[in-house]
């Protein structure tokens, strides 16, 4: 799309010069190794996967128990799936989490500044259950925990969990028809059911950057925060570091929400950058009690809906969260929306179709050509709102950092979701600060990690302590992301199943792994509020627990047939977003530019309203269609 120096002076850039520029910064920081650049936590570094925050370990018993329903993990997931079950009337479970309380994600990520940055009453699940009046638009880290807490009260969860307890392996035995769990705690649980809601952010990973072992200094990773060496809490106030020279590596949105509580407190920080992140305004506010107290019953579920079709262009007549989030999706769907084909033109292609074979063949050539051209210029369209986005995002860097070079790093030059967008009213800004350094790799990352410190570009940065906010792993295999073995029907293990590309049936069941549920976004509805994917999650799964038991039977798979036609749907609805990865900078969001695009391994294409919608309608058939039951 060439666009004129008229249109460029109009538009106020050049769409062309724009494209470029993202082409070469993207060409900077492919690196040939992709996901292979990460390593392992393990050996030296295992500690890393370790629990900071335990007050004391749990002694107890090795336990042998059966239950009807096993659920994995204490997040979110769990703790959701088991309140649903518990109000279908299944009260015999078991909860095993290898931390020492609930919250999952939440339980692990206590950086100070951690913050959610989805709206608090879209993203605490059952706060019209629950009563739970959020203090603030975005929740905090200690108030996210505290909410987890009252769930696990209100629902009774501390009665049914297993804590401080890792799961080595589920596997089914196919005679008995139940799911035998393993731990570290040498426990042995037979189970009816099992819920694997192991999170798919939950393993730190590290850099494989040579001498990653050589430093001698002070080392911890973001999720497991080590505040015995900075002082302060979640909330800041790191006072033990005041006379240290810290590094941070990395800049997504970990590093940007603890990097301002880093410089306040720190004597010198360096903060390392490959990439920068997108900052737009935050602009969090308290809570209005009035407000709070003047929703109508089943608001919570209005609201999240609401703000989910935002996000996937669903028209909506209001925005009812009205925040950073729902402003870029209205701006760029919006595009779409108004190069949508008039009724006038749809019934002109339907009315091409109903003359002579010849004129219907001219007429389907016509509508396809038209429909392509129409959905092509709304492609850039939404690409151009999406740069007028970008470059209010970049224009924000200049107006708020004094120093223009540091400016200039900090912008970002690709697209807007191509890597997750930051909100955050400090972070910019910590770059105005004398103690605070930002070293930018220009898209090569640290050389190398020395005894002393860290090298960029041939020069040895000194420092006393390294604290990587690298993230975690994505696109590893799922049994070493999830941290045990999952062994189905005649020793097939859950990698081999999916070693050429997902299957599954609504992506919660698979085929060779009866009475099993996996909880997770593949082949299934996306949120941006990922409870709100989990609690559907838990209400399906609830509701085919629930059947099984009163119909009196004891095994439940996908039918072959069903996942091969789930699997054809996910492909077919697939959204071609190649092309639009492939250009995009490298993250956990593309392979790290290795874009290996296989349909099967995406979300369900139609978005996650239209999921919800389509498992819904399938509990209201009420014939488990789709899944072989036997008694």
């Amino acid at each position: 799309m060439n666009v004129s120096a008229t249109d460029s002076a109009v538009l106020g850039f050049d769409p062309d010069a724009l494209r470029e520029k993202y082409r070469i910064e993207r060409d900077k920081r492919i690196r040939p190794e992709g996901n292979d650049q990460y390593v392992e936590v393990s050996g030296d570094f295992s500690r890393y996967v370790d629990d900071p925050y335990v007050a004391g370990a749990i002694s107890r018993e090795p336990l042998v128990a059966e239950v009807e329903v096993a659920i994995v993990g204490g997040g979110f997931g769990g703790m959701l799936a088991a309140a649903h079950l518990k109000k279908a009337g299944i009260t015999d479970i078991i909860l095993i989490e290898k931390g020492s309380g609930f919250g999952g994600t939440w339980y692990w990520n206590r950086y100070p500044g951690a913050s959610c940055d989805i709206e608090s009453y879209v993203y605490l699940p059952l706060l019209e259950e629950t009563g739970f009046v959020p203090r603030q638009k975005y929740t905090d880290a200690r108030e996210t925990l505290e909410y987890c807490e009252l769930l696990a009260n209100t629902y009774g969860l501390h009665d049914d969990a297993l804590l401080q307890t890792q799961v080595l392996e589920t596997r089914w035995d196919e005679k008995n028809r139940r799911w035998w769990v393993t731990t570290d705690r040498s426990d042995k649980i037979k189970a009816r059911f099992i819920v694997h809601s192991n999170g798919p952010l939950n393993r730190p990973k590290l850099p494989g950057i040579e001498g990653i072992d050589r430093f001698l200094g002070h080392t911890f990773h973001t999720s497991r925060w080590d505040y015995a060496y900075t002082g302060g809490d979640s909330s800041g106030n790191l006072n033990r570091l005041a006379d240290k020279r810290v590094a941070v590596i990395g800049t997504g949105a970990t590093a940007v929400q603890c990097v301002p509580h880093l410089a306040k407190g720190a004597g010198r920080l360096f903060v390392f950058q490959r990439t920068p992140s997108s900052i737009d305004v935050r602009n969090n506010q308290p809570t209005d009690p009035d407000w709070i107290t003047t929703q109508a019953p089943g608001w919570q579920d209005r609201r999240r809906t609401n703000f989910e079709s935002l996000m996937s262009g669903v028209p909506v007549t209001e925005d009812l969260v009205g925040d950073g989030w729902t402003e870029a999706f209205r701006d760029l769907f919006g595009r779409l929306r108004e190069q949508a084909p008039p009724k006038w033109r749809l019934a002109l292609w339907a009315a091409q179709g109903l003359f002579s074979p010849r004129r219907r063949e001219r007429g389907l050539k016509q509508y396809l050509i038209d429909r392509a051209m129409v959905y092509m210029d709304a492609a850039k369209k939404m690409e151009l709102a999406d740069f007028e986005k970008m470059e209010k995002i970049r224009a924000r860097a200049d107006s708020v950092v004094q120093d223009q070079s540091v400016a200039e790093s900090l912008k970002p030059y690709y697209r807007q979701f191509c890597k997750r967008p930051c909100f955050h009213d400090e972070y910019l800004q910590t770059f105005n600060r004398d103690n605070v350094t930002l070293v930018d790799t220009e898209g090569r990352g640290v050389e190398a990690f020395t005894e002393k410190g860290v090298v960029v570009a041939g020069r040895e940065y000194e420092v006393d302590c390294i604290i990587f906010a690298t993230g975690f792993e994505v696109g590893t295999d799922y049994s070493r992301r999830c941290g045990y073995a999952v062994v189905g029907v005649d020793g097939l293990t859950v990698s081999e199943k999916w070693q050429d590309g997902m299957a599954t049936f609504h992506g919660l069941h698979a085929r060779g792994f009866p009475n099993s549920f996996f909880f997770g976004p593949i082949q299934s509805g996306f949120t941006a509020t990922f409870t709100f994917a989990l609690d559907e999650n838990a209400i399906q799964t609830a509701y085919i627990i629930e059947q099984l038991k009163v119909r009196g039977l004891t095994r439940v798979e996908a039918s072959n047939a069903a996942e091969k036609k789930w699997v054809e749907t996910v492909v077919k609805k697939a959204r071609l977003t190649e092309d639009f990865q492939k250009s995009c900078t490298p993250g956990y969001y593309n392979n790290e530019g290795h874009v290996q695009f296989k349909p099967q391994n995406t979300f369900y294409g139609g978005g996650p309203i239209e999921f919800f919608q389509i498992m819904k309608k399938w509990r209201a058939q009420g014939k488990l269609e789709g899944l072989e039951l036997k008694a």
